[in-house]
């Protein structure tokens, strides 16, 4: 699996060239729904499927609680089970960035 080129723009902080789909899935996903357009949205569950990408929400914290909430009604993860909205790191998130 290789990350098509258009989608390299989403990865700012890192070398794409030494990026492997294959061994980050989690950080690719999660920075692809967070900060991606539809294509990068299709290209997720094209390559990664269902369950990973639930997964993923349930693991992972680095969503925005706006994408999160809204990939919780698409893929049917209960609000409570998703990493970003638990304890003890939704408070320590408001007090990096009380916004």
């Amino acid at each position: 699996m290789k990350l098509p080129k258009s989608l390299h723009q989403y990865f700012w902080d890192v070398d794409v060239k030494k990026l492997d789909p294959n061994n980050k899935p989690y950080f690719i996903i999660s920075r692809l729904l967070d900060k991606g357009n539809i294509e990068a949205a299709r290209w997720v569950k094209n390559n990664y499927g269902d369950q990973m990408i639930g997964k993923t929400l349930r693991n992972y914290k680095d969503f925005s609680l706006q994408s999160a909430s809204f990939w919780a009604l698409i893929y049917k993860v209960p609000k409570e089970e998703i990493k970003c909205f638990q304890e003890p790191y939704r408070t320590t998130r408001k007090t990096l960035w009380p916004y």
